[in-house]
C-alpha cells in the first residue's frame, strides 16, 4: 500500500490557500481527475478497444478527429456536467460552449479543455494527454455565455495536464507552484510524486519544427541557427533539438529537465490569415500557468500569453514557453526586430 499523498488529499490541503474557494473546487478538480483515469484506460488499450483512426468528421479547426478524440472529449462532459460545479465548458473539439443542460444544478466555475491534445501520435503510440483550465463564471453563472469564457490567463484558478506515457501522470497548478502525481494503478490513485517541479532557468535543448524554417521570422531564425551553430557559434554552447509534436509531451520534458518550446508565428499561418497554431484557452493559456508557476516564461514572441484577452473560443496563438533565460533572449530577438 502506498502512503504517500493522494491527490484528493492535496487538493483539500491546497483549497485553503485559495481565496473563496469551496468543497465545490475540490470536487470539480476529483471530477476532471475520474475523466483523466478514463481516457488514461482508453489510451492505454489503444486499438484493443477499437478506437484508434478517424471519426471521419473533422473539428472546427479542420482536423479530421480520432474516434479518440471525440470518446474523450464526451468522457470530460459526462464526468463534469452532473455535479453542479460548473455553469458550462468549452472544448478544442466542440464549436461552442457546453451550458450545463437544463434541469441540472450549475455552480460558478467554467472548465475548458483539450480531451486528447496531440492525437496524431496515438497510432504510432507515441505521449498523448489532456489540457485543462478553470475559470470563475461572473454573474453566478446561471446563464453562461462564450463571453464568459474570454478572460485573461491571469484569470485562471487552476490548470492543469494528464500526460498518457509509461506512466500516466497529472501535473497541477492552482497557482502556488506545481506538483505532478503518478497513477498507481494498483490502487487507482495519482500520487504526489514531484512536489514543487521547477524549470531550470537554463537549458541547451529546444523543441521546434525545423521543416518551418524558411517561413519564420526573423527572430526565431536567429535564436535558432545560435543553437544550432553551437559550440562555434555566439552561444559558445551545444544544443539538442527536440520534436515530438505532442504539446503535453513536450511541456513535460521541459517541466523534467528544462529547454524551450516553440510553435512561432510563420509566414504560412500569416497567409492563411491564423494567428498561430496552438489554442489560446485550451493549450496556450493552461500551459502558461503552469510554466508560469514552475519558474519558466511564456510569450507569443513579443508579448506575455497570459495577458492576451481573447477575442473568440478557439483564437489560436504563436506559443514560445520554458527555461526562462533562453525565452527572455527570444524576446530580446523579437523587440530588436
Amino acid at each position: 500500500m502506498h502512503n504517500g499523498t493522494t491527490i484528493t488529499q492535496f487538493i483539500i490541503e491546497e483549497q485553503r490557500h485559495i481565496a473563496g474557494a469551496t468543497g465545490d473546487f475540490t470536487s470539480l478538480l476529483n471530477d476532471i481527475v475520474t475523466a483523466c483515469k478514463v481516457i488514461s484506460n482508453y489510451v492505454n488499450h489503444g486499438a484493443l478497444v477499437g478506437a484508434l483512426g478517424s471519426a471521419g468528421s473533422e473539428n472546427i479547426q479542420g482536423e479530421t478527429q480520432k474516434k479518440l478524440d471525440v470518446i474523450s472529449n464526451d468522457v470530460f462532459i459526462k464526468s463534469n456536467e452532473w455535479a453542479g460545479h460548473l455553469a458550462a465548458m468549452a472544448s478544442e473539439e466542440m464549436d461552442e460552449i457546453y451550458p450545463i443542460p437544463a434541469g441540472k444544478p450549475r455552480g460558478k466555475y467554467l472548465l475548458t479543455f483539450d480531451p486528447l491534445d496531440g492525437s496524431s501520435n496515438i497510432d504510432v503510440n507515441l505521449s498523448v494527454g489532456t489540457i485543462f483550465s478553470i475559470l470563475r463564471c461572473s454573474g453566478g453563472g446561471q446563464h453562461p455565455t462564450e463571453r464568459d469564457f474570454l478572460q485573461a490567463g491571469t484569470q485562471q484558478v487552476a490548470a492543469g495536464y494528464a500526460i498518457y506515457g509509461p506512466s500516466t501522470m497529472m501535473v497541477l497548478t492552482t497557482g502556488n507552484g506545481v506538483n505532478g502525481f503518478t497513477l498507481d494503478q494498483n490502487i487507482g490513485e495519482f500520487i504526489l510524486t514531484h512536489p514543487m517541479m521547477k524549470i531550470p532557468a537554463d537549458a541547451r535543448e529546444f523543441a521546434i519544427n525545423a521543416s518551418n524554417m524558411r517561413f519564420w521570422e526573423p527572430p526565431v531564425r536567429r535564436y535558432v541557427q545560435e543553437c544550432l551553430d553551437g559550440k562555434e557559434g555566439p552561444r559558445g554552447e551545444d544544443f539538442n533539438m527536440r520534436w515530438i509534436a505532442s504539446m503535453v509531451a513536450e511541456v513535460h520534458r521541459i517541466l523534467t529537465r528544462g529547454g524551450v518550446f516553440m510553435y512561432p508565428m510563420d509566414a504560412k499561418m500569416k497567409a492563411k490569415d491564423l494567428g498561430g497554431k496552438l489554442r489560446l484557452l485550451y493549450e496556450a493559456n493552461p500551459m502558461s500557468f503552469i510554466v508560469e508557476q514552475a519558474g519558466g516564461g511564456s510569450i507569443t514572441g513579443t508579448e506575455r500569453i497570459m495577458e492576451l484577452q481573447p477575442q473568440s473560443l478557439h483564437q489560436r496563438v504563436p506559443v514560445i514557453l520554458g527555461s526562462r533565460n533562453e525565452v527572455e533572449r527570444i524576446l530580446a530577438y523579437h523587440r530588436e526586430g
